[in-house]
């Protein structure tokens, strides 16, 4: 999810910059609602566990693009299935992302360490490829959602809104839940904190959490994607880890704070247009083979919990730092 959310800032900067041209966006239906301010952008859906599954599917599905007529191919993902869909789609220009794979390998190796080209000059130079260059300095965000009556009362008028997303793909990336539980503690006495996952172990957890504290609202797996996105528009500032929620914020033009366990921004995956200050890094003195793994996958044994060198003061003080300076 995270890298289709990443692609959102430079398809509105494609659009506001080459207004004439169309782009249709081939994605699972489910994440539609990612694009939906976005100008001359359709979004055709990829049925991978259905009609357009397998090698046989994927030629299905190369059939009904090429009714569409498009021009150009731009490969964001670089994947089995794109790559497959190229041979299919031979004839029309098609431009993969360059991941950067070798200087990724070298980073978490040690043998490097250094800020690598960011996921997202990474696509706007698959476009630039194509002709079209892109300037992703200066970006233009959508205004906040109005909210219905029934998202309404996830807000209060008289607190700023702190969004917390304390979850991740990986225990490695994410925050520790008692040093977590602290800082919701510490923040909820003077903020209204809405606290955003998935699954049902996570709404478990986090409705543990509303119960415990004042000014605590959980909306996990109370939302469509749609009314997700309403509220997170709507806040003052996001607490993520490294994860799709992070990248949802930052697309949206949130003020986006990360925490960083076995992760480190240098692989190019911090929200958009977010200054450095805003990740909040492990202790690398204590722990120094991070980044171990790009994806937080891959990690010794002991460095499972990296993050609790953070502590919950200093989280609590960056957001409140943040939220003084709005």
């Amino acid at each position: 999810m995270g890298d289709v959310v990443m692609a959102v800032p430079i398809l509105r900067a494609f659009t506001e910059q080459y207004p004439e041209i169309k782009i249709t966006v081939l994605t699972r239906a489910f994440f539609t609602p990612f694009f939906r301010d976005l100008k001359n952008v359709e979004v055709f859906s990829a049925e991978v566990k259905g009609k357009h599954k397998g090698v046989f599917g994927l030629y299905k599905l190369s059939k009904e693009l090429k009714k569409l007529q498009f021009d150009a191919v731009a490969d964001l993902h670089n994947v089995l299935r794109s790559k497959i869909l190229k041979v299919f789609l031979s004839g029309i220009p098609f431009i993969q992302i360059d991941k950067g794979r070798k200087e990724k390998k070298a980073l978490v190796s040690g043998e490097i360490f250094k800020q690598l080209k960011t996921t997202h000059q990474r696509y706007a130079d698959v476009f630039e490829t194509l002709g079209f260059k892109l300037d992703i300095s200066n970006p233009n965000f959508p205004e906040k959602s109005i909210l219905n009556d029934n998202l309404k009362v996830f807000l209060n008028a008289s607190r700023q809104t702190i969004g917390i997303a304390p979850f991740a793909a990986h225990k490695s990336k994410m925050y520790p839940l008692d040093l977590m539980e602290k800082v919701i503690e510490e923040l909820s006495k003077d903020h209204q904190i809405i606290l955003f996952g998935g699954g049902q172990k996570e709404i478990e957890i986090l409705d543990g959490f509303e119960s415990k504290f004042n000014n605590v609202i959980n909306v996990a797996g109370k939302l469509a994607l749609d009314e997700e996105l309403d509220v997170i528009s709507n806040l003052d500032v996001m607490l993520s880890m490294d994860s799709g929620n992070a990248h949802i914020a930052a697309m949206l033009g949130i003020k986006t704070i990360t925490i960083w366990g076995v992760t480190h921004p240098y692989a190019g995956f911090a929200p958009f247009n977010q200054p450095d200050d805003f990740a909040l890094l492990s202790d690398r003195i204590q722990y120094p083979e991070i980044p171990t793994s790009v994806y937080g996958n891959k990690y010794p044994d002991n460095y499972k919990e990296a993050s609790k060198t953070i502590l919950p003061n200093t989280v609590v003080e960056k957001l409140k730092n943040v939220l003084e300076l709005q």
